[in-house]
């Protein structure tokens, strides 16, 4: 699957740079001045988050709305954190490595245009149920695996994730399933797939162009019942499957 059309504006220099670590991680939390801030919190094995970050959040990146975005991606969702520090996964071992592994690639790469290309990709697959393939999405993109690889078979890895299991338990309110997209600080509960709408109505100053045409559903913001799919933040014990065939978790 072919990543955000974003993706191929980045100049080689910049790829190079990031592949080598010269680009260093912004301060995570943190919102450049002047931009929307929009979280999405959610777990890679997840039908719905896969489903959301391909066929929804990726369209800021080829619509133009990401230049009023400070964009954040939190790949943690309704893990739990045992008395060992260990991470158990909604969806098993395989999901706690995929979150791990796109943890790895927002740290490796802070470039959001190819740590969110390389995330594109992943979960291209898991929307096709073909995430075992994964580590094809480095040469799909031409990317190093290298920093990423280290990244998630050492300490590094594992800590991110940690840090993510904190930013998870910190929301307020608490998160109750995945995705669980934030707009300037505020939830969308089950109106997630309408996040573009808030982001325009919560932007400063002149609109952003591509929020032109978007009038009548920042209208129905306030009175339309969402009704988008989740994956209930109800512990791990759930198998995947469930969640595939469309049934919420609770």
């Amino acid at each position: 699957m072919a990543g955000p059309r974003r993706r191929l504006l980045l100049p080689p220099l910049v790829l190079l740079l990031v592949a080598a670590g010269a680009i260093l991680l912004p301060q995570r939390g943190s919102a450049e001045e002047g931009k929307v801030s929009l979280e999405l919190y959610y777990e890679s094995l997840c039908p719905y988050c896969s489903r959301f970050i391909v066929n929804h959040l990726a369209g800021i990146l080829e619509d133009g709305l990401i230049d009023a975005v400070h964009l954040r991606l939190v790949p943690y969702g309704n893990a739990r954190v045992g008395s060992n520090s260990e991470i158990s996964c909604q969806h098993g071992p395989y999901e706690c490595l995929l979150n791990t592994v796109e943890a790895c690639a927002i740290d490796a790469w802070p470039d959001l245009d190819v740590h969110f290309s390389f995330i594109y990709c992943v979960e291209g697959l898991v929307v096709k149920r073909q995430y075992k393939d994964w580590e094809s999405c480095f040469q799909k993109l031409g990317l190093d695996p290298k920093p990423v690889t280290q990244c998630y078979n050492s300490e590094l890895g594992h800590k991110l994730e940690l840090e993510y299991a904190n930013q998870t338990n910190a929301l307020e309110p608490p998160h109750r399933y995945v995705p669980w997209v934030v707009v300037d600080g505020q939830p969308l509960f089950e109106d997630y797939e309408n996040f573009e709408a808030y982001i325009c109505k919560a932007s400063k100053g002149t609109p952003p162009k591509a929020c032109e045409g978007l009038g009548r559903l920042q209208m129905a913001l306030e009175t339309a019942e969402a009704r988008n799919g989740v994956s209930y933040n109800s512990g791990v014990s759930k198998l995947a499957t469930a969640a595939e065939d469309g049934g919420r978790e609770q």
